[in-house]
């Protein structure tokens, strides 16, 4: 107990700059602050909107409800969501610290695998970062499910098998990074567990033909999440053209990422957000070195697999990378902190169960590891802090990230040019856009981008030249929808309704519930007298997508058609869903003026 709550206090001290964040647009923009569906807080509706709803490209709803719970209990205050991902990192510290001495024995290579979970700063993205609550939410239910399979282990019982492929589930809900955990429970069954062979806790050896049978449940469960993944991962666009990243790089840059993150490991600098993908700047001897090196390390560890530490904790890092290596390219970069987050566990029992069979058979007394232990430590703490006030804003953020990116990162370029705009800095904002155009990937994201930046600033006719682009370089049917919808929205600044509600119709014809082009054919329709289709339109609008402007635009068409009960409901809405009523019923004012 005391130990543990030694974990929970270091955490909770190293981690305490983040008081002092905020949300950054880096996904904290549509995970949090502009998700109406979480801002909504917790509800029936959000429940059932987030196991029913692809949404930024992913199928994660237990993470969507923790989220709608924070924002039920701290609104926008950055300080309740950051320090919830805190509180969950010190419990996943102390489930993994409790999982190790239960299932080994060693208390203090134990209790230092957890210290250096806890405290290693590749693990501030997942904790420091709002958005990624995914990530330590699915880390607390895989480290649960292992709890339950050493319980299982023990005494084999169908309501003991029942919990860890609930829990499990929990955990895929929460991010399908999980995925590999029926991997993950053969190798416990081989170390710590023993359970093929004699002499095991669970009693007497089980072949491994039983051991895979036996985890054959849980392999299905992974494969429907591969598959739903997947989906929603494409609905999303999120899975880029194997055009621009072929098999043959992409594999290569999963050998050399392996080595990458194995430095991070031992060298924890030069952290970034975003590492870009080298794409054709990879060099044939870094992939030669970086296999190589691979291979020797996988063929120590299998010579000495009497040492199962070993085994178990280099197959743990390799296997539980696999889903995010980058063998099917899923956005921009290369590499992450956060995919390192349950992988390099792997590794830190590798080092701290190596170190101390060493010290024995030097015969060295255990207090004397107690020095060099609290030194990496120390210095592991020190790094985190540091590392904790890079993500303090977007700007920190994306100017962090150019200065320690080799590679130049054109989505750094891109956020910041966001980020001033949003702070008003619009000659800045424009020159980063312009750095944001990878001329080796004409990204129509990239063009979105720009068109709405063009489009917010009155440049209607350069956001349609953006927009058209974006149409002439996508087929993804959410993006291409997306541009129709802003499409019509710059044709209704230029006053040209007739294109504009072509443009609209486009967009729904495509997705029938974007909520943006259901509120510009509401637009029109109030324009031109008819108030009934105007409120059907914004009255589905608000069904899909509830804003605080699309309420104040229903309440107003209400008022004017004669329904004062349902106009002041409406307003009502609108008030839950903003602290500025004023400002959003401005912005309603211009849109209508268009």
């Amino acid at each position: 107990m005391v130990l543990c709550l030694l974990l929970v206090a270091a955490t909770l001290a190293v981690y305490n700059p983040v008081n002092r964040n905020a949300f950054v647009n880096l996904d904290d923009d549509h995970y949090i602050t502009g998700n109406p569906h979480v801002l909504a807080g917790l509800h029936w509706g959000t429940v059932k909107w987030a196991f029913t709803n692809y949404y930024e490209a992913n199928w994660h709803p237990l993470t969507w409800v923790s989220h709608a719970l924070d924002a039920q209990l701290f609104g926008l205050n950055p300080v309740g969501h950051h320090y919830t991902n805190v509180v969950l990192h010190a419990l996943n510290a102390v489930l993994l610290f409790l999982l190790l001495q239960s299932a080994t024995g060693f208390t203090w290579r134990s209790l230092m695998v957890a210290a250096l979970f806890a405290l290693h700063p590749v693990n501030v993205e997942s904790v420091a970062w709002a958005s990624e609550r995914k990530n330590v939410l699915s880390m607390m239910f895989l480290l649960l499910a292992l709890l339950a399979y050493d319980w299982y282990a023990r005494r084999p019982a169908v309501a003991r098998y029942a919990l860890v492929a609930g829990l499990f589930a929990c955990g895929l809900m929460s991010k399908p990074q999980v995925i590999t955990l029926p991997f993950l429970l053969l190798l416990w069954d081989y170390w710590p567990l023993g359970r093929s062979s004699a002499g095991s806790a669970a009693g007497q050896p089980v072949k491994m033909p039983a051991l895979l049978l036996e985890k054959a449940p849980l392999f299905l469960m992974s494969l429907i999440s591969a598959v739903v993944t997947m989906q929603a991962q494409k609905a999303g666009g999120a899975i880029h053209s194997p055009i621009l990243y072929p098999f043959s790089l992409r594999l290569e840059n999963a050998i050399v990422s392996y080595s990458r993150y194995l430095g991070k490991a031992f060298w924890p600098t030069q952290l970034s957000p975003l590492y870009p993908h080298p794409l054709d700047l990879l060099r044939f001897w870094q992939v030669i070195a970086s296999a190589i090196l691979l291979l020797l390390v996988t063929t120590l560890v299998i010579h000495q697999r009497r040492r199962g530490y070993l085994l178990v904790g280099w197959f743990w890092f390799l296997g539980s990378l696999v889903p995010m290596i980058g063998l099917v390219q899923v956005g921009e970069q290369a590499m992450a902190d956060r995919y390192a987050y349950l992988p390099f566990v792997g590794l830190f029992v590798m080092a701290c169960w190596g170190v101390s069979e060493w010290a024995e058979s030097k015969k060295f007394p255990a207090a004397w590891l107690a020095v060099p232990a609290l030194a990496v430590i120390a210095t592991l703490g020190a790094l985190t802090y540091r590392q904790i006030g890079y993500w303090r804003d977007s700007e920190t953020l994306w100017s962090y990230a150019l200065q320690v990116t080799s590679v130049r990162s054109y989505k750094a370029h891109f956020n910041l040019a966001v980020t001033y705009d949003a702070e008003g800095r619009y000659d800045e904002a424009v020159r980063q856009f312009r750095e944001a155009i990878d001329p080796r990937d004409d990204d129509p994201r990239i063009h979105l981008g720009l068109g709405v930046y063009d489009q917010r600033h009155g440049h209607a006719q350069e956001a349609i030249e953006e927009f058209q682009t974006v149409l002439h370089l996508s087929s993804d049917g959410a993006m291409r929808a997306d541009a129709y919808s802003n499409l019509g929205s710059a044709y209704q600044q230029l006053h040209d309704y007739a294109r504009a509600k072509a443009n609209f119709a486009e967009a729904l014809r495509l997705d029938r519930n974007r909520a943006s082009a259901l509120v510009g054919m509401g637009l029109l329709a109030e324009k031109s007298g008819d108030l009934e289709q105007a409120i059907a339109q914004y009255s589905r609008a608000m069904s899909v997508e509830p804003t605080a402007v699309g309420y104040v635009l229903l309440a107003s068409v209400l008022e004017q058609a004669g329904h004062p009960a349902e106009a002041h409901a409406a307003l009502d809405k609108a008030r839950q869903l903003t602290t500025d009523l004023d400002q959003v019923q401005r912005t309603a004012e211009q849109l209508l003026a268009y």
